[in-house]
Order: structure tokens, then sequence, then C-alpha cells
């Protein structure tokens, strides 16, 4: 049978289809020749796919639309003034506008790959602008690697740059912000079209992490603040408890301890997405970054050393923020521990004293029942006399039988009878108490 028939024949996992898709999903652009890349990304609160759906949807009325390559989260669209991918992420989304060049084309400071994309739509975007950075692709026929290194000059502003692909390209940046944009040269000396695509997917790349993973350096810095706070806080309180002189001021100490704990793990839950996202995208950027596979370029630093100098002490600030949080919550968390194992510990002194109390009020009851057991006996027996006398005057003419000797023999009879009563109930309540427990 036709292997195509038996897998018919088979149920499919309903996620199967999706995610292969997933795992094709956002290839890289195919790149020739002289091109301007223009990379916008927005950070948005919450998922937006309708919105940004229904404001793609606008750009399409504007404009004569090819869609390339569609998906949930990932839409590829070519006109004939521009090519325009748009990719969802869980935090942010990307815009990424192509424009080709003519060869030679002096480009101006403020030319966009979106300069035909009427204002209104893109002020339509949702979210806020995080990123906008522009990759202008030359060939070394062009612009050559030498004039570009001619032109710097040792005041100017510190430029980085490596050989790629192998050799096969220059890369140039500096990471700063002019006219809105932060930029990258590339000199393709000998790229493929799939290579010059990855190549300048990867940059933008780069870029979009770096400043995602710089996020958390502003939480840091104010969670540091705090910190320093609450180390002093808990140093305070440790210091009470050594001063602690009665169970009041352990439950003062206590409370003061609970209330810390509660401010250090709301900290951590409000930080924790922060800084595990800031970790996650440091950690993209490096590998972005080693997929270029750069060589260094004599005098100027590669983009790996630029981010170890300037973004790797940044999030060592926020690894080191995140550790100091963690550990301050853990010794938050160990001293009201042992706070509150000597409050119990004095509690169960307190218990314990209670309950010698109580067992002594206990024997004393014993005592006073035991005594009032006697003193029932001879109540008991005294009306079981006069019932006895009663019966025997009654009769007296009967039996002939004088009533006080039959009450004064009755009395030893009716006290043993109501001693041995009672001892034996007083043993089978006992024994009953004990089977109890």
């Amino acid at each position: 049978m036709h292997p195509r028939l038996i897998l018919a024949e088979l149920e499919e996992h309903p996620l199967r289809q999706r995610l292969n898709n997933e795992f094709h999903a956002r290839p890289s652009t195919s790149l020739a020749g002289a091109v301007l890349v223009s990379h916008l990304v927005f950070k948005h609160a919450a998922t937006t796919a309708e919105a940004e759906r229904a404001n793609l949807t606008k750009l399409c009325q504007g404009h004569v639309c090819n869609s390339i390559d569609s998906s949930d989260s990932h839409l590829m669209i070519e006109t004939g003034a521009f090519r325009m991918r748009w990719e969802l992420h869980t935090e942010f989304s990307t815009y990424t506008f192509y424009r080709e060049l003519t060869p030679g084309e002096t480009l101006h400071p403020d030319v966009t790959a979106f300069d035909a994309v009427h204002p209104e739509w893109l002020r339509g975007i949702p979210g806020k602008l995080m990123v906008a950075t522009h990759v202008e692709l030359r060939s070394t026929a062009e612009i050559s690697p030498e004039s570009v290194l001619a032109g710097l000059s040792p005041s100017g502003r510190a430029l980085g740059g490596a050989r790629v692909a192998d050799d096969a390209a220059w890369v140039f940046t500096d990471f700063k912000i002019d006219n809105g944009f932060s930029r990258f040269l590339v000199l393709n000396e000998g790229m493929t079209q799939r290579q010059a695509g990855r190549t300048v997917q990867r940059l933008v790349e780069i870029e979009t992490y770096r400043m995602m993973a710089l996020l958390g350096l502003p939480v840091a810095k104010e969670v540091g603040a705090w910190l320093y706070t609450g180390e002093k806080k808990l140093a305070e309180l440790m210091e009470r408890i050594g001063e602690a002189k009665n169970p009041e001021d352990e439950r003062s100490v206590l409370a003061a301890l609970s209330a810390l704990a509660a401010d250090v793990e709301n900290s951590v839950a409000r930080t924790t997405f922060r800084f595990g996202a800031s970790r996650a995208y440091h950690g993209l950027v490096a590998q972005r970054i080693e997929e270029l596979r750069e060589t260094r370029i004599p005098g100027l630093p590669t983009l790996y050393e630029f981010m170890q100098r300037r973004l790797l002490p940044a999030m060592k600030t926020c690894e080191a923020i995140s550790r100091r949080q963690e550990e301050l919550s853990a010794r938050v968390a160990r001293n009201s521990q042992l706070l509150r194992t000597r409050v119990d510990i004095e509690l169960e002194r307190q218990n314990q004293e209670l309950l010698t109390q109580m067992n002594s009020r206990a024997k004393l009851q014993l005592r006073l029942q035991e005594t009032v057991e006697g003193l029932s006996v001879v109540v008991l027996t005294y009306y079981g006399s006069q019932l006895v006398q009663y019966l025997a005057k009654g009769s007296k003419d009967l039996h002939h039988l004088n009533p006080d000797i039959v009450t004064a023999i009755s009395i030893p009879v009716i006290a043993g009878l109501v001693a041995w009563g009672t001892r034996r109930m007083r043993r089978k309540l006992a024994a009953e108490a004990s089977g109890s427990h």
C-alpha cells in the first residue's frame, strides 16, 4: 500500500501541521544589489494581533499588495514601492521594510525604506516605538571598506565593525541613534542573495534583542535602591530579635518580618519576568553575533566586543540584582522561621505550665471528689438506715423485732454495700477512660 494511503488512516495530532509550519516560519529574505532596510519595533502591553492585522489591511488599501507569506504571527507583502515583513512576538511586533536602491544612489539622512507609506498608517500601529534602525546594503564596488575606514577620525564616534559571513562582507555600526535611527552599513564583497538576507536579518535582530534586553536595567536600578533599604531593615530587625526581652517583643518583630517578607515576594513576583526576559534576549544577541562569524578589522572593535563592553555590564547588573533579591527573600524566610520557632518554644513552655496547673487542679478536684464520695456513703447509709427503721417499725407486730436493733444491724451492711457499689462504679469508669485512650 502507498505510504500516503497508510498515513491517511492514522489519527493525526491536531497541532502537527501548525508546529511544523512554526518551525519553518520567518525565513530570511533574499537580497540582491543595493538595498535599504528600515526596521521598526513596537512594544505592546498585550496581544494585539487583531488590531495589527486590521492596520495591515489599511496599508494594502493604499497600495497594490501581493501577499508572499502569511500566518497568524507573520506576514510578508510586496508592493511596487517596497517590500514589508511583519512579525508578532510575545512582547513586541516588528515591521521591516525593504527598498531597492539604484547603484550609486546617495541617501539623505532622512530617507527611509517606508517613505511611500502614509504617515497616518504608521501612527496607527499599536504599541510604542522601541527600535528604529536602518541597514544599508551596498557592494564593495560602490563603497569600498577602505573609504569607510579612511573617514574615521580619532576624535569621532566609536565605530565598531567586522568582516562577516566568512569574510564575504563588511559590517560597520556605532549603535547610536541619529535622526531617530541607529544604522548599519553592510558592504557585500561576495555573499549570495540568501547570505545577504540572513546577515541583514541577524543585524536587525541584534539591535532588537539588544534594546529589549536593556529593558531590565531600569528595573534593576529601581529594585537595587529598594533592596538597600530592605537589607538595612532586615539587619535592624535582627538586632531587635537579640534585644527582645519578652514574648510580646518577639511577636512584634515577627510581624515586622512577615511584612518585609511580603514586600520582598511582591518585588520578586513583579520583576521575575523582566529579568528572565532580559537574560533570554541577551542570549539571543550573543547567538546572533556568533552566527555572523566575525573576523576582526584592524583598529576596530568587533560587534561581540561592543556588546561585551556595553551590554554585558547591564546584564550583569540585572543578574546581580535578581540574585540579591532572591537571597534577601531566603534570608527573611530563614530568620522568620528561626524567630517563629523561638516564639513557638515560648508558647510551648507556657502551655506546659498551664497543663501543670491544670493537673494540680485535677488532683485537687479528685481529692475533693473522694471526700464527697465518703460523705455520700455516710448520707446514703443514713437514709438507707432510716428506711430500714421505718420498715422495722411497721412490721414489729408481725415479727416481734426491735426496730432499733434492726436499724443498728443494717447500718454497717448498708454502708458496706454503698462503699462497694461506689468503688465498683469508679473502677468501671476508669477502665472505660483508659480504654478510650
